[in-house]
């Protein structure tokens, strides 16, 4: 591995265990923030770059590292944003999950692949675990007529106020609504709709209904199906929540009120910290082709932050030792499914 992995957002939850994890490997890492004390703290022995994010991009820039690693939200924003700072030859990647976020980056595709940068966004629990296990299924086979994904994550919830980063990513999501792709477009859906009562094969029951998501916008472009649903559990299960999210997403649209909710979720606090909810984390995958023929498949891994930090610091090792190809992508379209398994996942085909 050559060059310096700078880690944008370095003291929340996934930025400051992916400095860990990769300080492992022996990588160099940078960290990049705001609060220069708290940097210091968490990792008195790497470099820091403290300012804005307009000031840390305006370093990135001219000091031009082999790979940043962004997980600031709201991805909508930063992602682009990040990206377009990266000078050529250096690599981007984060842990969006916002369909804006997506669509914006590989909007960047042949910019990117004319200045030799790779751009990788998803690379975190939902997308890459379920494009993984879509991407199983499809090997060797012939383009699928429907196809259907459902991220299922289990995450331990640490004390601490929410933060403004995630509560705008949330916002961020919300004000993107739903979406699902029909006849081969990417349309306008019901926000919470498709819902679909699953038992994962530890026997757990959950609902997962659709939203605008990375989810949905892998998927697609992974099996080029004309008929694509992208659902979560991180949906609301109520059917009264569900039913009101479109007039939600309305009030939220009004001038000002996004900002104001983005203020409000920032401030609630955990007071202890919660176990996850499950043993596992599971992404599914249904898939049908024009002949009638269906399969399923399931992926498993364990605590779903811990395996978006084994899958965000695995890439930027693969990017850093020049394993990646000049554009913009998903994980698993540029790595293959097996990424996921050397992030900590196995695949459960059940069809």
């Amino acid at each position: 591995m050559t060059g310096d992995i700078w880690v944008l957002g370095a003291t929340g939850r996934v930025g400051r265990e992916a400095v860990e994890r990769l300080q492992q490997t022996g990588a160099e890492v940078v960290v990049a923030g705001r609060n220069r004390e708290r940097l210091t703290q968490m990792s008195p022995d790497a470099r820091a770059v403290t300012g804005s994010l307009e000031e840390v991009c305006a370093r990135l820039a001219t000091e031009a590292p082999t790979v940043v690693i962004n997980t600031v939200g709201p991805f909508a924003v930063t992602a682009p944003q990040v990206a377009r700072a990266c000078p050529p030859g250096t690599h981007y990647l984060d842990v969006a999950n916002e369909l804006s976020a997506f669509e914006l980056l590989h909007g960047m595709d042949r910019e990117a692949a004319a200045t030799g940068r790779t751009l990788v966004s998803g690379a975190g629990f939902g997308v890459l675990a379920t494009e993984s296990i879509l991407l199983h299924l499809l090997a060797g086979e012939e383009k699928p007529s429907r196809v259907r994904v459902d991220a299922v994550a289990s995450v331990a919830i640490e004390p601490g106020a929410l933060g403004e980063a995630l509560a705008a990513t949330i916002v961020h999501t919300l004000l993107d609504g739903g979406r699902e792709v029909r006849q081969g477009r990417m349309v306008r859906a019901r926000a919470g709709g498709s819902a679909e009562r699953l038992t994962t094969p530890d026997g757990d029951v959950v609902t997962t209904a659709s939203l605008g998501s990375g989810e949905l916008f892998a998927a697609w472009q992974a099996s080029g199906a004309p008929s694509v649903i992208g659902a979560s559990a991180l949906v609301p299960a109520s059917p009264a929540v569900r039913a009101a999210l479109p007039a939600i997403i309305r009030v939220l649209r009004l001038p000002g009120l996004a900002g104001f909710a983005t203020r409000r979720l920032a401030r609630i606090t955990t007071t202890t910290a919660k176990e996850r909810p499950r043993r596992s984390s599971w992404a599914r995958a249904r898939v049908e082709w024009p002949s009638g023929r269906v399969r399923e498949g399931w992926l498993r891994t364990g605590e779903g932050m811990a395996f978006t930090v084994g899958a965000v610091t695995e890439v930027a090792q693969r990017l850093a030792k020049g394993e990646g190809h000049p554009g913009a992508f998903t994980p698993a379209r540029l790595f293959g499914p097996e990424v996921a398994l050397a992030a900590g996942a196995e695949f459960v085909v059940t069809d």
